[in-house]
């Protein structure tokens, strides 16, 4: 379906979406309309009655997304480029308001619209063709979401071999498919207790990582002050975690850049899907407000937190540690060591749930919503994270490389389609009721439900995105050329190439109708109006 023309009316509705009884659906917290298709909504993909999420919540969950091993190391690992730490500072900052800036923009239509984020794609993609980005986000996020179980356990293995010494001969003679004894003990724990706070449903998500954040932050604290305590004071720590000369003023630019992109690197995952969040939150005002206070605010307190715990292990340990769960590990103190251990084990479960569990669980829910539901869509991440071994593939350096640099390399291109359509071709005005309908008048529907230009953009700008993240590497191995600076770049070129190919594309051959002033239809989301 094409058309250049400003749309005025509403679709026919398809067939009612219906229970075996013939009565329409209803749920105490979305509406199923008449007409929404059932192979296309169900009570976890539908607009939501009420959206009660305050900007606290969303503060909360960048807390959880950030305080993390992951996030821990990363941070580190960018006071050890070679530049100054004010010029750590200065890209951390820029970074992380690239970040939020990128972040308000993705999280608008999934808030003005009350859906989530899969089903945001469908007025870009078509209504079938919106599987698209749905299964490649899932893929990545179950990869990711075995890893970041897997690097929990290890801080409860920490736990079990200082309290019960028997537990050595389970690490140590004992073995399944490249896993010690203790090990799957470990990941078996926390895979039940992150399945068991996902299933009881969002609301308790929401209020895991509102005390979890908060929570890590305070370990954090005591954590920093311990070490600076035991170092001889703040006076006997340098903050340069640099092990190389200091480089001159415009030697340290190209760094600070890098610096910059890997910071918004880090985020591009749940930056893409942030709409599963921000559906939630009473106003997009507040939403603003959370990423505020979430991103730059929050991330670059506890970059200093990092680099304080980091630098103090020098003198305190005799070398430099930015793994926390090997500092924890080093320190003597039995009680320290169980608050350090479950500190990091809660912050890594309350990222691992965030932004590997709940994507999945929407992104296979989508695919399809009348057989898997958003619990069932989630549980399928959950063993699909067990299947992938994924203590075998972590060490595994090529493994990682070639399949989530591949895979996170669409996630650039994906973000940039969904910008482009949102803000730039639909001018921020979704016909809500057309994301659930498969009639062929639908707005949404296209061609036989797949929006080419959105499929072309997928390729034409996936193709480079890719090339920059896996090609530098072998390439620089072979002694052909060194381009793997190139390779930290990957999410921007993927963006910048979906969003221009995307908008050029529906400037030469629309196929996304424009809508006509929301004021005359009640269903449609209008992102332009004011709050």
């Amino acid at each position: 379906m094409t058309a250049t023309i400003i749309d005025q009316g509403f679709t026919q509705p398809a067939p009612a979406a219906q229970k075996p009884n013939g009565h329409t659906q209803s749920d105490p917290e979305t509406l199923i309309k008449e007409g929404y298709d059932p192979r296309l909504a169900n009570k976890d993909l539908a607009p939501l009655k009420k959206q009660t999420w305050s900007w606290y919540n969303i503060f909360a969950f960048w807390m959880s997304d950030v305080h993390s091993v992951g996030g821990y190391v990363t941070a580190g690992s960018l006071f050890a480029l070679g530049i100054a730490s004010w010029q750590v500072f200065i890209a951390l900052i820029v970074g992380i308001v690239i970040v939020q800036a990128l972040v308000n923009l993705i999280a608008k239509p999934s808030q003005r619209a009350g859906v989530p984020f899969p089903v945001t794609m469908r007025f870009v993609f078509g209504v079938r063709g919106a599987n698209i980005p749905a299964i490649i986000r899932g893929i990545i996020a179950v990869a990711w979401y075995g890893v970041q179980t897997f690097l929990a356990s290890e801080s409860l293995n920490i736990i079990f071999l200082k309290f019960i010494p028997a537990s050595q001969t389970l690490a140590n003679d004992y073995s399944f498919l490249g896993l010690s004894a203790l090990g799957w003990i470990s990941y078996g724990i926390l895979w039940v207790a992150q399945a068991c706070v996902f299933w009881t449903g969002m609301d308790t998500i929401r209020k895991f990582t509102d005390w979890a954040g908060p929570l890590v932050y305070a370990v954090m604290f005591i954590l920093a002050i311990y070490l600076v305590v035991r170092a001889g004071g703040l006076g006997a720590i340098d903050l340069n975690l640099s092990n190389s000369a200091p480089l001159g003023f415009m030697e340290s630019i190209p760094v600070m850049i890098t610096a910059i992109a890997l910071v918004v690197s880090y985020f591009s995952g749940p930056m893409l899907n942030f709409g599963d969040f921000s559906r939630y939150c009473g106003s997009y005002k507040s939403v603003k407000k959370g990423n505020f206070w979430g991103l730059p605010v929050n991330f670059v307190v506890f970059s200093l937190l990092t680099v304080v715990c980091a630098s103090a292990t020098v003198p305190v340990f005799g070398e430099l540690i930015t793994d926390p769960i090997k500092t924890v590990e080093r320190i003597d103190t039995p009680f320290a060591i169980l608050l350090g251990g479950l500190t990091f084990v809660t912050a890594t479960v309350g990222i691992n749930i965030v932004a590997n569990f709940v994507s999945p669980a929407f992104d296979f829910s989508h695919v399809n919503p009348q057989k898997i539901s958003w619990r069932t869509g989630g549980m399928i991440a959950a063993v699909g994270s067990v299947i992938i071994t994924p203590w075998n593939w972590y060490s595994n350096d090529q493994a990682i490389h070639y399949t989530l640099d591949l895979l996170g390399a669409l996630i650039g291109p994906l973000f940039g389609i969904l910008v482009a359509g949102y803000f730039i071709v639909a001018k921020q005005r979704i016909a809500v009721d057309d994301l659930f309908t498969m009639d062929p008048k639908g707005r949404y529907w296209y061609r036989n439900g797949f929006n080419p230009n959105a499929v072309l953009t997928v390729l034409l700008a996936g193709i480079p995105s890719i090339c920059c993240a896996v090609l530098p590497s072998p390439l620089n191995e072979m002694g052909i050329i060194d381009l793997t600076a190139l390779s930290n770049f990957s999410w921007f070129i993927g963006a910048g190439l979906g969003l221009a190919i995307f908008a050029l594309l529906e400037r030469k051959r629309p196929q996304i109708v424009r809508l006509a002033d929301s004021e005359s239809d009640p269903n449609v989301s209008d992102g332009a109006a004011k709050e």
